[in-house]
């Protein structure tokens, strides 16, 4: 009861109080409302994401380089310069991480449209062209088929990234944890090679749409997270003269994808 207006207060007092107070303030909240930029429940997929980009510093997340990277993926997949450039004032390990995280996600959709064909009976083993990889996603390295060795590399991808032990903040990389980027950037490429050499069609469709080698490529050739003669998808057409050492190629001894770095 006490917001109603006596019936004896002038009107002209009442509207003008409203305008002058209450106007200005309706007006303010409008303007410098931030954007919402999430899926509503029941947002189909093809109408998912449709907010515009914006720059990060307009981005107030804890997550705010996930996002941006993100945005920059829909805004633009093929712009790959721009997608692994490190944006202004970032720390390039931080950059990196961000990557390697996004990549993760974005192979699992390779690994579905795989499951079809990539079987135990076709795959029995990890190979890519003459490479042949064991699993270390155990005890000790088994050789599993190519499918199995494909989900095992990408959990163990997925867990060390997501060690606190080793990735405490997403905003500062520890050190002594940068040597493993190298390392999953090696074991996801091996993805890439198995479905370029043996499962050529799903390969090409899928980066006819994603464009995610062309990514991950020029994210490791910038930060030199794969050494070039361990790239064996032609190139150009070409394919690396170092065939005669790509023959079993087994995973290292110094392997990080084991149950003791959980």
């Amino acid at each position: 009861m006490s917001n109603i207006v006596p019936s004896n207060e002038p009107n002209n007092t009442s509207s003008s109080s409203e305008t002058s107070i209450s106007s200005p303030i309706t007006s303010t909240s409008i303007e410098h409302k931030p954007a919402l930029r999430r899926n509503r429940p029941g947002t189909k997929l093809e109408d998912a994401y449709q907010f515009p980009h914006i720059s990060l510093d307009q981005i107030d997340s804890a997550f705010a380089l996930q996002e941006y990277l993100q945005s920059l993926i829909r805004a633009n997949r093929e712009n790959i310069d721009a997608l692994v450039e490190l944006p202004a004032g970032q720390d390039k390990e931080t950059w990196q991480y961000e990557h390697l995280r996004q990549l993760c996600l974005e192979l699992n959709y390779l690994v579905i449209q795989l499951e079809a064909e990539c079987t135990s009976q076709t795959c029995p083993e990890m190979k890519a062209d003459d490479w042949q990889y064991l699993c270390a996603a155990h005890q000790a390295p088994l050789n599993c088929c190519a499918i199995d060795y494909i989900v095992h590399t990408l959990d163990g991808a997925t867990t060390l990234l997501n060690s606190h032990k080793y990735f405490p903040s997403r905003i500062s990389i520890p050190e002594t944890s940068l040597k493993h980027y190298q390392s999953i950037a090696r074991r996801l490429y091996r993805i890439f090679a198995h479905t370029w050499f043996h499962h050529r069609e799903i390969f090409e469709a899928f980066e006819n749409e994603n464009m995610l080698y062309a990514r991950f490529l020029k994210l490791s050739d910038r930060y030199e997270l794969i050494a070039k003669n361990l790239l064996i998808i032609p190139y150009n057409n070409n394919i690396n003269d170092n065939q005669d050492t790509h023959n079993n190629h087994n995973n290292e001894s110094s392997e990080i994808f084991s149950r003791d770095m959980e």
